[in-house]
C-alpha cells in the first residue's frame, strides 16, 4: 500500500458517499487510475465496504452496555457454539475474544433497561459456557466511528499527531 492509496482510504473514510471523479481529484489522480486504485483495494479487503452510520438514539436503541463475559470451558466446540449464538443475536453491535479476564467484550444496544434485562436472561445468560456476565452502561459516547490512521508506520510523526522536531544529532 503507498500513499496514494493511504490518502485514498483516508478521504473515503471521512466521507464514503464520494464519487470517484470527486475522490480522484481530492487525491490528486484522474478518474482512471483512481478507480483502478479503489476497485485493488476493494479487491483485497483493505476496503471492506461501506455503510451509512446511525444515531442510535433515532431507531430507539441508546441504551448501550458493555457485557464482559467469562466462559466456564473454553473447548473448541463450546467456544464456536457460544460465538455462533452471539453472532445471531441482533442487539450485538461488538464482540471481542480477549486475552486474559473477561474472555469476552461485548456491545450491545437495546431501547432501555427493560429491554436490557430481557437480552440478558433470555439470550445472553443461555449462550453456551457463560460462567458471568458482568455488564457495565455507556454513559457516555468519547469516540465513536474514528477513522484508522492512514500514515505508514514509521512516519514522521509521533503518538500526539505533531510532526517530529529534529533533535540536531548527527
Amino acid at each position: 500500500m503507498d500513499t496514494i492509496d493511504r490518502k485514498i482510504i483516508a478521504e473515503l473514510q471521512a466521507d464514503g458517499r464520494l464519487t470517484v471523479t470527486e475522490l480522484a481529484q481530492r487525491v490528486a489522480l484522474s478518474v482512471a487510475p483512481c478507480h483502478r486504485r479503489l476497485r485493488e483495494l476493494e479487491r483485497s479487503g483493505a476496503i471492506r465496504g461501506y455503510r451509512a452510520i446511525i444515531d442510535p438514539a433515532a431507531v430507539g436503541l441508546d441504551f448501550e452496555v458493555l457485557v464482559h463475559v467469562t466462559m466456564d470451558r473454553e473447548d473448541t466446540s463450546t467456544i464456536a457454539e457460544f460465538e455462533d449464538g452471539l453472532a445471531a443475536i441482533p442487539e450485538v453491535r461488538q464482540a471481542e475474544r480477549l486475552f486474559g479476564d473477561p474472555d469476552y467484550l461485548v456491545r450491545v444496544a437495546t431501547a432501555d433497561l427493560t429491554a436490557y434485562q430481557e437480552l440478558w436472561d433470555q439470550k445472553l445468560a443461555a449462550l453456551p459456557g457463560v460462567q458471568r456476565l458482568a455488564s457495565t452502561i455507556v454513559m457516555k459516547r468519547i469516540v465513536d466511528n474514528r477513522p484508522y490512521p492512514t500514515l505508514p508506520p514509521g512516519s514522521a510523526t509521533h503518538r500526539r499527531g505533531q510532526p517530529r522536531r529534529p533533535t540536531g544529532r548527527g
